[in-house]
């Protein structure tokens, strides 16, 4: 599910101000934004979420950062980290909310997993 990724109420660092933390992974402010723009999220589940999105985006981070791990490692690593995330986020969703966020997991989305590779991608281009 989400690298709900995905920091939040912290000092932002230099990269975080820059649209996204080292190695590729969505800071958590960037992954609520999205998750609060596709699902409509309230301030309360904003509020619920965002300890979940850390967490999620620690883990992640931290396999980022271990040269040692090929991608392949990277993703099945935390792969159960995303799974864990999204069952507690969907205990403060609704079930609309629930459903538009099947819709939106069924497409592609790398902002909320971004890259496992441990290699920064370019910047997104804003059509």
């Amino acid at each position: 599910m989400l690298a709900l990724t995905t920091a939040a109420q912290q000092a932002p660092t230099s990269s975080d101000a820059h649209g996204g933390s080292g190695g590729g992974v969505p800071t958590v402010q960037e992954q609520l934004k999205v998750l609060t723009e596709k699902l409509d999220l309230t301030g309360d589940q904003q509020a619920k979420i965002t300890p979940i999105l850390r967490e999620l985006h620690d883990a992640t981070q931290k396999l980022v950062q271990d040269k040692s791990l090929s991608r392949e490692e990277r993703l099945a690593k935390v792969r159960p980290q995303r799974y864990k995330a999204d069952k507690q986020i969907r205990e403060f969703l609704s079930d609309d909310q629930k459903k538009k966020l099947d819709q939106y997991l069924q497409g592609p989305h790398p902002e909320m997993h971004g890259n496992l590779s441990g290699v920064t991608p370019p910047p997104q281009r804003t059509p």
